[in-house]
C-alpha cells in the first residue's frame, strides 16, 4: 500500500477517529479536522505517537468561514496540504428525540449544514488540493434512503441524509474528468455516541470494511450508494 495524504473531518471521536486510526497503521500522512482540537484528547494523543505525520486543524464544516480558514491551515502545511489521495467527509449530527407536529426549523437547518451543504461545500474548496484519481468518501448513512423509507423518524437527519447523497452524484460528476471518485457510504449500525449502545458494529469493523471498499473502488463505481461491505443500497 503506497503512502497517501489523507483528510478526514469530525476526526475527534466515534468513525472519525477510527479512520485517523487505522490510516495512520496503513502508513498514511493524515490532515485530522474537528470543531474544538484543544478538547481533543484522544486524537490529540495520536498526534504525538505518530509525530510529523499526524496533522490537526479546527473545522467546523456548517461554516464557509471555516472552510476558508482551513484552505489557508494547509497552504502553511506545504506538500502535507495538496496532492491528497483520501478526503472523508465523516463529521455529522443527529438529533434525536423529534416528533412530527413539534420538528425545529434550527435542527432542520443545523442538520442541513453540517450533514449535506458542509461536505459539498468542502469538497468544492478542497478540489484544487486532491490529486487526480482520488477518492472522496462521504459517510452517509442508510437513513438518508427514501426508497428505504417506511416510517417518521429522525426527520432532520434523514433529510439531511438524503440532501448529502445528491451531493454525492453531482459531486461526482464535477469531478469525473480527472479521475476522482466521489462516493456515498454507509457505515452500518455502529456503536459511537451516534449510533447508541444497541449498535451491532464496532468501529474497528465498521472502518475496516469502509476502507476496503474504498481500496476495491473502480472508476464506473464513482456516485454510487454502497454500505460498509460493499453492497449496493437503494436511493
Amino acid at each position: 500500500m503506497s503512502i497517501r495524504r489523507s483528510l478526514v473531518t469530525g476526526a475527534n471521536r466515534g468513525l472519525g477517529l477510527e479512520f485517523v486510526r487505522q490510516l495512520l497503521a496503513r502508513g498514511d500522512r493524515v490532515i485530522a479536522t474537528c470543531r474544538q482540537p484543544g478538547k481533543a484528547t484522544a486524537l490529540n494523543a495520536l498526534a504525538g505517537e505518530h509525530p510529523g505525520r499526524l496533522h490537526v486543524l479546527p473545522l467546523d464544516v456548517a461554516d464557509p468561514r471555516a472552510i476558508a480558514e482551513l484552505q489557508r491551515e494547509l497552504a502553511l502545511l506545504g506538500e502535507d496540504g495538496n496532492r491528497l489521495g483520501l478526503l472523508v467527509n465523516g463529521a455529522g449530527v443527529l438529533h434525536s428525540g423529534e416528533r412530527f407536529g413539534s420538528v425545529d426549523a434550527a435542527k432542520l437547518d443545523d442538520s442541513f449544514r453540517t450533514n449535506a451543504m458542509g461536505p459539498f461545500l468542502l469538497t468544492q474548496a478542497l478540489a484544487t488540493r486532491l490529486a487526480d484519481g482520488a477518492c472522496v468518501a462521504n459517510i452517509t448513512s442508510q437513513l438518508g434512503s427514501i426508497a428505504n423509507t417506511t416510517r417518521f423518524g429522525t426527520p432532520s437527519y434523514d433529510i439531511s441524509k438524503a440532501a448529502q447523497n445528491m451531493a454525492t452524484v453531482l459531486l461526482a460528476a464535477a469531478l469525473r474528468e480527472r479521475g476522482i471518485l466521489v462516493i456515498a457510504l454507509h457505515p452500518g449500525w455502529v456503536q459511537t455516541d451516534m449510533g447508541g449502545a444497541g449498535a451491532t458494529v464496532t468501529p474497528e469493523q465498521s472502518v475496516s470494511g469502509l476502507l476496503r471498499v474504498i481500496d476495491g473502488l473502480a472508476a464506473s463505481d464513482s456516485g454510487r450508494f454502497l454500505d460498509w461491505r460493499g453492497a449496493a443500497l437503494p436511493w
